[in-house]
């Protein structure tokens, strides 16, 4: 068998999420039907390195899977892109050693997420922007964003009932820049993992200090104490992209 390492970018507005699920359309089901009819009726596992909620969007999503035989990688990626559905785009394809995971080796991921704060909304961006119509001081939210880079605990951050103990994690870079034109605010996060839903929870807590109904020193209640009631509202997931996985 031969390994192949896919980057693919999708738009999560009509999925479920990346990952298969029964009677949902998942991009990893879709990924897998085209490989399938490719590798000749044999099923292909595919495997992501995260996973995204429903949706949620992605820019440099990476999976890899295994075929029976080594093939031209231009040529793969080119039947992949064009028999996939329209809204799954493949970036590159390329063949790696047999133990490479996209999970399970070590990376880090760059997250972005997208808030319109114009009034009235742009309509062509309410799948792709979440919208947020109340005033926002912007100083103040790009002073606050800082206070969450380093390793901390988010449990604060974390949605309830998730299954994971150690939550723990170190963000590298965390800024907030402004398209005042467009009247579009990037929030971006890079880090060594993230917890479930805890970038639109941070999102939704920078918006509240913004919004002037929380202090900045609010973050680092937040990650002191580990009480997720002390944070913001969670924000809607149309504004969040997967942007890049960096492998060590």
């Amino acid at each position: 068998m031969t390994r192949y390492k896919a980057v693919i970018s999708y738009d999560g507005f009509d999925f479920s999420g990346f990952q298969r699920q029964p009677h949902a359309r998942s991009v990893q089901e879709e990924i897998e039907k085209t490989l399938t009819r490719i590798n000749k009726g044999q099923k292909v596992q595919v495997h992501g390195a995260g996973r995204t909620d429903s949706g949620v969007h992605a820019l440099g999503q990476v999976i890899h899977f295994d075929l029976p035989q080594l093939r031209d990688e231009e040529k793969l990626r080119f039947a992949l892109d064009t028999q996939t559905p329209e809204d799954i785009d493949f970036i590159r394809v390329e063949v790696v050693a047999d133990d490479f995971h996209a999970r399970y080796n070590k990376h880090s991921k760059t997250y972005e997420f997208i808030v319109d704060y114009g009034r009235p909304k742009n309509p062509m961006m309410r799948h792709y922007a979440t919208h947020y119509p109340y005033p926002l001081e912007i100083g103040i939210m790009q002073t606050a964003i800082k206070k969450l880079i380093g390793k901390h605990d988010f449990t604060g951050f974390t949605a309830s009932g998730t299954s994971v103990e150690d939550k723990v994690r170190t963000i590298t870079e965390a800024n907030l820049s402004v398209d005042v034109d467009h009247h579009l605010l990037t929030f971006t996060f890079s880090g060594n993992g993230f917890l479930y839903k805890q970038i639109r929870n941070m999102v939704g807590t920078l918006l509240k200090i913004g919004n002037g109904r929380m202090p900045i020193e609010q973050i680092d209640r937040i990650l002191n104490e580990k009480d997720r009631n002390l944070a913001g509202p969670t924000a809607a997931p149309n504004g969040l992209y997967l942007k890049e996985i960096r492998y060590e």
